[in-house]
């Protein structure tokens, strides 16, 4: 915990807005295999608290989707188009790059491009208070785009495996959508509000404790079917958002995630790289930058369609799938060395890239606060993003 507060401190700065999670990476890897190796990235016990934070971090970047946000059922027809778009991008541009280094995972690098990231995304959008119609179209791309990718890794990450893969994805989804049945019917009958009411007043959390345990046993269930338990958490997470999470659930969940879990998986993750590989393998820097340009690319692709250019590199911003895909490689040996770290370098690079288009943005179109297409709500039930949030 004391490694993790690495992480604020880094991201102390307003003007320079740096992620919380970059500097739980740093620390990870300064004190893991790469710096001064003091803790023990394959022990059994850092690697259990790890996948319980992995599959927290899914769930909180799930709850993030704007799924009940209105804007985005009148954005859908234009989000499937720039999403299919972006695809169609990220499809000629990811065999290239993985023959282009020789790593084989042309399809990887794929859905790295054609991912976003609404947990990142969001929050941004909500700092910089952009509005308008262009604002308001990305939404519903970054939503489809989130929840794509996130399906369509562990399919391409171990193509060997891919037919059980889609076999346990269902089944994930399956159990997913009988836990939004009964939230929403939950919801509906009153039982939930009832029992807000009651654990609020007994101080209970029931909603808390009924949350975490639908997630540790949605990834229970991954586990036994051979699927990433990132696909358990965020699917869950898609769950609650649908339903609408009471702010005080919200708070809960991110008082959990980010004060214990999320450090100890982003630490656990920066530990269990070895950047020195990176000096032995010089092509992997050089990957990384070219990934995030990639994705920037097949992004910007969507001004075809009316977006604007700054806009388009906003949307290309991604942690959550880079952060999958470096995790997946490394618990099954998958990538070639070097290559988790050019993962997760070219989605830093894609936020940097993403946090500089939207003060640009916002520089072009000033937006008051109070602008109906604003992100922020203070319904009981509308989507907010978390503040501090920078996964997904």
């Amino acid at each position: 915990m004391a490694v993790g507060l690495a992480g604020p401190l880094l991201a102390w700065s307003e003007r320079l807005r740096i992620p919380v999670v970059v500097g739980e990476l740093m620390a990870g890897v300064l004190v893991g295999r790469t710096g001064l190796q003091l803790i023990d990235a394959d022990g059994s016990t850092f690697m259990f608290l790890a996948d319980i934070g992995f599959a927290m971090v899914m769930f909180i970047a799930g709850t993030h989707v704007p799924i009940r946000d209105r804007s985005l059922m009148t954005g859908l027809p234009r989000a499937v188009l720039r999403v299919g778009v972006v695809t169609v991008a990220a499809a000629g541009l990811g065999p290239l790059v993985g023959w282009a280094f020789g790593t084989g995972h042309g399809l990887l690098y794929a859905v790295l491009f054609a991912s976003s990231s609404a947990a990142i995304i969001l929050p941004v959008v909500d700092a910089q208070q952009l509005a308008g119609p262009a604002v308001l179209q990305l939404l519903p791309q970054v939503a489809l785009a989130d929840a794509a990718c996130i399906v369509a890794l562990p399919l391409v990450i171990d193509p060997t495996h891919a037919g059980r893969a889609a076999v346990g994805a269902v089944v994930v989804l399956a159990a997913a959508g009988v836990a939004f049945v009964v939230l929403r019917v939950s919801e509906r009958r009153g039982w939930r509000l009832l029992a807000h009411r009651k654990s609020e007043r007994r101080g209970f959390a029931l909603e808390l404790r009924i949350s975490l345990l639908m997630l540790l046993l949605l990834a229970a269930l991954a586990q036994q079917v051979h699927v990433s338990i990132m696909l358990a958490g965020f699917s869950l997470g898609l769950a609650v958002a649908a339903i609408g999470p009471p702010r005080r659930l919200a708070r809960q969940l991110f008082g959990v995630s980010e004060g214990l879990f999320a450090p100890l998986f982003f630490i656990w993750l920066g530990a269990s790289l070895d950047l020195r590989e990176l000096g032995q393998h010089p092509s992997m820097i050089l990957l990384g930058v070219v990934l995030a340009a990639a994705a920037g690319v097949a992004h910007a692709v969507t001004a075809l369609t009316g977006a604007p250019i700054p806009i388009a590199v906003l949307g290309a911003a991604q942690l959550g799938v880079p952060v999958a895909a470096a995790t997946l490689g490394a618990q099954l040996q998958l990538l070639r060395p070097g290559e988790s770290a050019a993962l997760l370098l070219g989605a830093l690079l894609t936020i940097a890239a993403a946090s500089g288009a939207a003060r640009a943005w916002s520089a072009r179109t000033p937006s008051p606060a109070s602008d109906a297409g604003s992100l922020s709500t203070d319904a009981n039930h509308q989507p907010k993003p978390i503040p501090g949030s920078a996964t997904g």
